[in-house]
């Protein structure tokens, strides 16, 4: 998945396995750079795209 901030950078999104607290969790977070082994197709579910307001970076927030 891709994101075009408000500044017209776009980012990707990106997923990965690390092991937290003894559990295997997935991480997700957005970089300016396309990274195959760890580039994600679809936002998680539950999930939605917000934008911080100063620096521009996309990140991701559970819905409420």
């Amino acid at each position: 998945m891709q994101h075009a901030n408000s500044k017209g950078v776009t980012y990707y999104l990106n997923c990965k396995k690390v092991k937290f607290g003894g559990k295997m969790r997935d991480i997700y977070y957005f970089s300016k750079t396309k990274k195959n082994e760890t580039y994600c197709e679809e936002m998680p579910e539950g999930y939605v795209v917000f934008e911080n307001k100063k620096t521009g970076l996309p990140m991701l927030m559970p819905k409420k």
